[in-house]
């Protein structure tokens, strides 16, 4: 049977099975690429054809992960050179996406009471509103079904993993979140609650990847981290109204209700952003995918951590996570020079 790739409106070969497989094999053709065989009229995907085949994909390791992360590179994964430029400062979306997500933070280190606080939430608002219309943007490939179970299904299965099984429990790290000594406690966020709520955050983007019928740009998943991450966000923000906000003044138990459903899912968003992103690259690169896998889920939870372990400091929370919707933005405005350097 010859088996014709079609990939970005670009059609390749005709191959028969059998090469078909090696090249999947080397990574030169995705699982997920679009495929047709010759005579037939209906369109499907490399994978179908090989499952039909009786053919086992063997997709081959360049290296182990320490020689992947390292062929990756620094500037992959802390863009240096570009973060910190006048040009990358000014970038729009990052203004635009700093502004919605970050003002309550700049207002939390700003002591205000009162008045000044429901007024400055007030002008939050009306900020988000004007800027959600200006900036909205998504890919042609985001579909606004998958969208909603995406954001529904992500607060169920944290309501199950959390509320009612506790599966958190689990990883022995949590335990050193009380630790007095700062580098255990920073270990304790890190690779406890960073990884753990980063991890189930990812869960539903590796179940869309692996039902998509195409493979996903990083754009596309980046846009699917933000939905799953403002999702676990929301779910996270009512525990603490019903539990911790309660125990506050009104006047803080206000606003910390307010930034719990707005400024703070926005930073999981953001960290989950970042997992499917690197997630996108372990499915169009898969002879790189464990280092992404790694990346994945270890990017967001050190990010996840040092927010957790210095939250009570004075600005070093809000450097912290301006840091990570930076490398956010970075990671998409690079993304196709990345993609470049991966296919060589």
């Amino acid at each position: 049977m010859q088996i014709t790739i079609i990939r970005n409106n670009q059609s390749f070969g005709p191959y028969d099975e059998n090469t078909l497989l090696q090249y999947v094999n080397q990574g030169q053709i995705l699982l997920h690429d679009i495929a047709i065989a010759q005579g037939e009229t209906e369109q499907k995907i490399v994978s179908d054809y090989l499952k039909q085949a009786n053919l086992k994909p063997d997709i081959i390791d360049n290296g182990n992960i320490a020689s992947q992360i390292k062929n990756i590179g620094q500037e992959l994964i802390f863009p240096h050179s570009t973060i910190f430029t006048k040009q990358f400062v000014s970038d729009k979306r990052f203004i635009i996406l700093a502004l919605v997500g970050l003002l309550p933070m700049v207002i939390m280190e700003i002591p205000l009471g009162g008045f000044f606080v429901f007024y400055n939430i007030s002008l939050y608002f009306s900020m988000i509103w004007g800027l959600f219309f200006y900036a909205y943007f998504m890919t042609p490939q985001v579909d606004f079904t998958t969208t909603l179970k995406l954001f529904f299904v992500t607060q169920i299965c944290v309501f199950i993993a959390w509320d009612l099984l506790g599966l958190y429990h689990l990883n022995p790290f949590y335990l050193l979140t009380d630790n007095a000594f700062l580098p255990f406690r920073l270990l304790g966020y890190i690779l406890g609650v960073g990884l753990t709520e980063e991890f189930f955050k990812a869960l539903p983007l590796l179940l869309i990847l692996k039902w998509t019928r195409e493979p996903l740009i990083p754009q596309t998943m980046v846009y699917y981290g933000l939905i799953a991450g403002i999702a676990f966000g929301v779910w996270e923000g009512v525990q603490y109204q019903m539990n911790i906000n309660i125990e506050l003044n009104y006047t803080e138990s206000f606003f910390m209700n307010i930034a719990r459903l707005t400024s703070l899912p926005f930073l999981h968003a953001c960290w989950c952003g970042i997992a499917g992103y690197f997630l996108s690259f372990a499915q169009l690169y898969p002879k790189y995918r464990k280092g992404m896998y790694v990346l994945a889920f270890t990017i967001p939870a050190i990010i996840h951590g040092l927010y957790d372990t210095f939250s009570s400091w004075r600005f070093v929370p809000l450097a912290i996570v301006i840091i990570g919707l930076m490398l956010l933005i970075v990671y998409l405005k690079q993304s196709v020079n990345y993609q470049s350097k991966l296919r060589n």
